[in-house]
């Protein structure tokens, strides 16, 4: 067995699709009217599906996993982020960790919570 897919709710989906398309360069591999598969294995399901799926409410910004990219180039990256999405809502700007690694954390227009670093 293998690992898949790693899918996360989104209220409009053509905006978080070209969010992660803006940032990462993801492409759209298949598109099922609410469900669309990105490269790299990212799933964008819209909300009001997952709601109707879960019979639960959606609870943006729970902090409870994180989408993890890395990028050599991170002060470039960072310079793209606040360029493209100057409303963005960090949960830290970029740091340097103990070990060396650069890393910035935020959320998606959605609440997803994301990490990118630099390779270690």
């Amino acid at each position: 067995m293998k690992l898949k897919n790693v899918l996360i709710v989104v209220e409009d989906i053509n905006k978080a699709k070209q969010f992660y398309h803006d940032l990462f360069g993801l492409e759209v591999i298949l598109d099922n009217d609410g469900n669309i598969i990105l490269t790299e294995g990212l799933v964008l399901q819209e909300k009001k599906y997952w709601k109707e799926f879960l019979g639960k409410d959606i609870i943006p910004e729970n902090n409870s996993c994180e989408l993890y990219f890395e990028e050599s180039d991170i002060e470039h990256f960072v310079e793209k982020l606040e360029s493209y999405y100057p409303e963005v809502k960090y949960v830290n700007r970029l740091m340097t960790h103990s070990w060396g690694q650069k890393v910035v954390r935020f959320y998606d227009p959605d609440g997803n919570l994301i990490e990118v670093g630099t390779p270690m």
